[in-house]
């Protein structure tokens, strides 16, 4: 399974992105970009790959005490930004995000204790992808409309193990598909 730990956010934060996204498609050269769908829009907190069924439930079990150890925390999607020289465009986060690092860490150090095979660590950034590039894109217009952007603030309260579906047809622009394999809620023993 291509699995990855995740932060969602709620139903009425979606709705708020997609409004901002729905004008981030009106600018110029937006066609150019391949946009990601609502349903494939979360915050990673650490990417799996492709994991053998035998070391899921560890995995589960793992993220279970990873969720357990950290508290719930408040978030807010607010700006954003862009990797690669406009390869990725994304939303950014406000809030607590010393916890949210701090839950990144623990996702990444369960699959390691889980036996899932990691990549070097590389210090977390929260975002949540809405757009990728083949190539370099001037994403000037695209970061100042969303400088002023800041959804509600909402409770992250659980950890989500998700699933992701790739795309099999070969039709251009389709998207991968995502299921929750786990939910865990973020209760610290106080």
């Amino acid at each position: 399974m291509r699995l990855f730990a995740a932060v969602l956010p709620p139903e009425d934060v979606v709705h708020e992105l997609a409004a901002e996204v729905a004008l981030l498609r009106k600018l110029p050269g937006a066609d150019g970009l391949r946009w990601t769908g609502r349903p494939g829009w979360h915050f990673t907190l650490a990417f799996y790959g492709e994991v053998d069924d035998e070391l899921v439930p560890g995995l589960t079990a793992r993220l279970e005490r990873a969720a357990s150890r950290t508290g719930p925390f408040e978030l807010a999607l607010s700006g954003g930004g862009q990797f690669g020289h406009g390869r990725a465009l994304w939303a950014g986060a406000d809030g607590d995000l010393r916890t949210m690092r701090l839950l990144a860490e623990r996702a990444e150090a369960a699959a390691r204790k889980a036996g899932v095979p990691m990549e070097e660590h590389r210090r977390y950034k929260a975002h949540l992808t809405v757009a990728r590039s083949r190539e370099a894109v001037d994403t000037r217009p695209y970061l100042e409309a969303l400088h002023g952007f800041r959804s509600r603030t909402w409770t992250v309260d659980e950890l989500v193990l998700v699933r992701s579906n790739l795309p099999k047809s070969g039709v251009s622009g389709e998207q991968p598909r995502y299921e929750a394999v786990a939910r865990r809620p973020l209760r610290a023993a106080g």
